[in-house]
Parts: structure tokens; sequence; C-alpha cells
């Protein structure tokens, strides 16, 4: 048992007060970064078999895939990396490592995925709903252990921690960005499924990832 849990069982001393701040053990971050990274990489999946896009690095890879019909996993990486150097000497040397193999266990997960996994038919509007909220959620875990889901992740993140911007409305513009430029590719019917998969996609951040919201770390 460490320290932290120590404290909040220790039943002589003064009660540990649940807001007081918990540091995060190693087995706990790594267990959220696999998790985190699971649940972004199976949202790809979903959102891919129905043909749409969402926000972030995950949306511009999607797009890129769609376009070229490279493995979406590929585009994540080279798209993460140039923006997780822009953010490295702000974020310290653990989010860069952390992000860094968070990107490429997606890499790894989306290349692996089709041989565990054949979408032959899915609904959009499911895939827009579960597949945003599963990327959503899996940023989130990713963000609250130290790690960035992709390269914008690290630059909201960077924002959040330095200018305290709320993290679902600085999502939210960069978003908005990425469905812009999803129009070269999507009927109006899929940029309408990919603007819903972005509003839960950044409302899981709006709702879950403000200043004072949680005090692990």
């Amino acid at each position: 048992m460490d320290s932290d849990s120590a404290k909040l069982l220790d039943l002589d001393g003064p009660p540990a007060r649940l807001g007081d701040p918990l540091r995060h053990g190693r087995f706990e971050d790594f267990y959220a970064l696999f998790v985190g990274t699971i649940l972004v990489s199976l949202g790809l999946v979903l959102l891919q078999g129905a043909g749409i896009v969402t926000g972030g690095v995950a949306g511009l890879a999607l797009l890129a895939a769609y376009l070229t019909g490279w493995p979406v996993g590929l585009f994540f990486v080279a798209l993460t990396l140039p923006m997780l150097a822009l953010t490295a000497r702000a974020m310290g040397r653990a989010f860069v490592v952390k992000t860094s193999l968070v990107v490429l266990g997606i890499l790894l997960f989306t290349l692996l995925a089709p041989r565990a996994i054949r979408i032959t038919s899915i609904d959009p509007a499911f895939a827009a709903i579960v597949g945003g909220s599963i990327v959503g959620m899996g940023a989130l875990a990713l963000a609250r252990h130290g790690a960035g889901a992709g390269g914008t992740g690290a630059i909201i993140l960077w924002l959040y921690r330095e200018r305290g911007w709320n993290a679902g409305r600085t999502q939210m513009a960069l978003d908005g960005f990425v469905l812009l430029l999803s129009l070269v590719k999507m009927s109006p019917a899929q940029f309408g499924w990919s603007l819903l998969s972005v509003v839960f996609m950044a409302g899981v951040l709006w709702m879950w990832h403000r200043p004072g919201r949680y005090t692990g770390y």
C-alpha cells in the first residue's frame, strides 16, 4: 500500500480530506495509459467504419487516411510528433515520453484492429455518438495521467496548464478547423455526422476536464 492510500486509511491520525491531491502510482499511470490508448483506438475504428471524422489529430488522421488509403495510425504518428516537439519544453520529459508511448500504441492497435474487428455495416449516428464519446473518454483518461491523445491534445493540455483555458472550448475551436478541412472529402451527410461526433468528443472534455474538477496528479 502506498503512503497516500495509508493516509486515507489511517484511523489514528487526522482524517485526510477527499479534496487533497493524491499522486498517482506507477501502476495507475500505466493502466490508465493502456486503457486510454484502447479507448481512443476503438473510437477511431468505429468512426472509420462509418467513413466520418472527428476533431483533433484523430480527425486529421482519419481524413488523411480517406484521401490516401493509408493506415490511419501512420498519420496519427506523423501529425503528432511535430506538435509534441513544439510543446516538449513546456510540458516536460514525462509528458513527452507518455504521449509518445500512447501514439505508438494507437498505431499498433489500429494496424492490428482489422484482424480482430471487421465492421461490414455501422449506423453513422451510432458511430458518431459512441465513437466520439469513446475517443473523448480515452483522451480524458490520458490527460488525467499526464499524457495527450495526439498532438492537439498536447497543445490543449499546455494551454490548460499554463493559461487555464477550458480544455473543451479549446478543443471545439481546433475541431471546427478540422471539420472545415473535411469538406474536401465529406458529403453533407458525412459532415453532419462528423459534427455530431465532435460534439460528443469535446463534450466529455468540456464536462470533466476543467480546473479544480480533479485533484489527482
